[in-house]
């Protein structure tokens, strides 16, 4: 289980939303002129929706699908296992046999995703995880 954040995910989508801001004194000969902005910016209405069809193509693309009962859990049939993907705006859980190949993807052409905390699952969303392995617990004797 490994976790990942993708940074500025807003900015990697594109927006529909007309947004237009007039160049400050910063921009030097260019103060004055009317730019649009055509990325999803953190805190218009549609950005996250705009994140999350940009990030569902992508995952699409990589062979995963939205499973039935919770369409933010994404997997992929490997043959012999299925890889996971749970995803909460731009967090990520992998469980996967590599998940160093679905990082790769995700860091690759055309994605080029800059992630951010990268690596075996630890804290997420408030939660600390550690890793059991049930070789360590006893089981007890079944009563019949």
């Amino acid at each position: 289980m490994w976790q990942t954040d993708i940074g500025n995910a807003y900015l990697e989508a594109y927006t529909n939303e007309k947004v237009y801001v007039i160049a400050g004194p910063e921009f030097g000969e260019l103060e004055g002129h009317i730019f649009v902005i055509g990325r999803a910016l953190y805190g218009l209405k549609t950005s996250s929706v705009q994140w999350h069809e940009r990030f569902s193509g992508v995952l699409r693309d990589m062979k995963f699908v939205p499973s039935h009962a919770e369409p933010d859990i994404w997997m992929r049939d490997k043959g012999d296992h299925y890889e996971y993907i749970a995803t909460y705006v731009d967090d990520l859980t992998i469980a996967s046999k590599n998940p160093q190949a679905i990082i790769d993807a995700l860091e690759a052409k055309p994605n080029n995703f800059k992630l951010k905390g990268t690596g075996e699952i630890d804290v997420l969303l408030g939660c600390n995880y550690f890793r059991v392995v049930m070789a360590d617990f006893a089981i007890p004797p079944r009563i019949i």
